[in-house]
């Protein structure tokens, strides 16, 4: 027996660069990475591939489709992953990925590119979600906040450098090598998570769920949905009502079919962490979308000037993320969400008070720093939540829910701000001022609900 003395050596937990789980850390942040620098830099260059190839009508589809077909894939992810794990999700949307830049970087018409853009679209689905389930197999838990973090961080670079690149590129190269040049650095990514693909094994379930091919079909309703959402979007006038009026109606019918039971009345547990993720990113895109334009319009700022304001944010939302992946656990669950809505609350209402011509702009640069300092706590934390509400069996089916959440509920702002907006000859401080409104009021609901991420104890 030891002695009274005798001090027991404790292994410390292994951290996101220990041995096991370097490459897989480095594998799985470069593709998140490639991600956001596709999605950011696609939308630099899009235009000079319109005037390119002289497919300036399928301009919206070419942004709708893929967002269409993102959608479908994250439910078809979800469902595979719970039925043989995540390998196999992560091989394919590699492969559909690449294929897809591939198609789109080589397109003779516009048309060819759509498709390339669609295939694109629907590996990213399966990608996204796939990586969300490998953190849930092969990290340990205590570990979990810090790889979302990184996660979260892994966007900040490509939306600093994203648009500036995608245009260097365009200017100086071709716009061809936006799309080209990405596999060069998805397959190797992919190859360094690939020996812990291998150790993970399948996950518990050997078959489809049951269900499965109803919820596919509810997801290709929200995935047509989605994308007239889009389309309306960017269209004017009575067109452009029509075609958001019935994507939201379709978006109403189809969604719920697809998030957790009780979403819609903010039940407790994974139902609300599933709606607060909506809502924060509904309100931060929301106002981030009308920052510029605002700043641009009324306080006279050129492009560049307004564009530094969001990467103020952008800097924020990554101070935020390592923040929350070093702090001690709280002792509550809704902690970190309550903190991170109420900066986003806050920060967005301070931002709205630059519309008034006698306050400095420095009061927007220190409501929207405020704000992405709220979603950097707040965005990891939810993914953190979800895995800890979701079975084994379910991590997929719940991952692949917040992030369809998320993708849902900025886009509807999105499309019904471009509509505001849209009004009158052109936007004017009222218009600035109730979409960033808005955009407050969803934080501040998203407030008052994250005690509901707690689950209390049967009786």
């Amino acid at each position: 027996m030891p002695s009274p003395t005798t001090v027991v050596a404790v292994p410390a937990a292994p951290g996101l660069f220990a041995p096991r789980l370097r490459a897989m850390t480095v594998g799985s942040v470069a593709l998140i990475s490639l991600l956001a620098f596709e999605a950011l830099a696609v939308g630099t260059a899009m235009p000079t591939v319109a005037r390119s190839l002289d497919g300036l009508a399928l301009y919206g589809i070419a942004f709708g489709g893929p967002f269409a077909t993102n959608v479908l894939a994250m439910v078809v992810s979800g469902i595979w992953c719970d039925a043989r794990g995540p390998r196999g999700p992560m091989w394919h949307g590699v492969a559909w990925f690449v294929v897809g830049l591939l198609i789109a970087g080589t397109a003779p018409v516009m048309g060819a590119l759509v498709v390339g853009r669609v295939v694109q679209g629907f590996g990213s689905g399966l990608l996204a979600v796939a990586l969300y389930v490998i953190v849930g197999h092969a990290y340990p838990q205590d570990l979990h906040r810090r790889i979302f973090a990184a996660f979260a961080a892994a966007w900040v670079v490509p939306s600093l450098v994203g648009p500036a690149v995608a245009g260097l590129i365009v200017e100086h190269l071709n716009w061809r090598w936006v799309f080209l040049a990405v596999p060069a650095v998805a397959v190797p990514a992919v190859l360094l998570i690939h020996p812990g693909l291998r150790s993970l094994g399948q996950s518990v379930r050997t078959g489809v769920p049951a269900g499965a091919a109803v919820r596919i079909g509810w997801a290709c309703g929200a995935a047509v949905s989605a994308a007239l959402l889009h389309i309306g979007g960017q269209q004017r006038g009575v067109t452009a009502l029509a075609l958001v009026a019935v994507a939201v109606a379709g978006l109403l019918v189809c969604a719920p079919r697809l998030l957790p039971a009780g979403f819609l009345r903010a039940a407790r547990g994974l139902p609300t962490v599933i709606g607060l993720r909506g809502l924060a990113s509904a309100a931060f895109v929301g106002a981030e979308v009308v920052i510029p334009l605002m700043l641009s319009r009324e306080r006279g700022l050129s492009p560049t000037g307004a564009g530094l304001v969001l990467t103020v944010g952008a800097l924020a939302w990554s101070v935020g993320s390592w923040i929350q992946g070093r702090i001690p656990v709280p002792a509550s669950r809704a902690s970190l969400p309550r903190a991170g809505l109420s900066c986003i609350t806050v920060g967005t209402a301070t931002v709205a008070l630059a519309v008034r011509p006698e306050l400095p702009v420095a009061v927007a640069v220190l409501g929207w720093a405020v704000a992405g300092l709220g979603m950097g706590l707040l965005y990891p934390s939810l993914s953190v939540l979800t895995l800890e509400l979701s079975a084994p069996g379910e991590q997929g089916r719940n991952s692949s829910s917040l992030q369809l959440g998320d993708s849902l509920f900025a886009a509807t702002v999105l499309a019904l701000t471009g509509a505001v907006l849209a009004v009158g000859s052109a936007p004017g401080p009222a218009s600035y001022a109730s979409t960033l409104a808005v955009a407050a009021g969803l934080a501040l609901l998203g407030t008052l609900l994250a005690g509901r991420v707690v689950v209390r104890a049967s009786a």
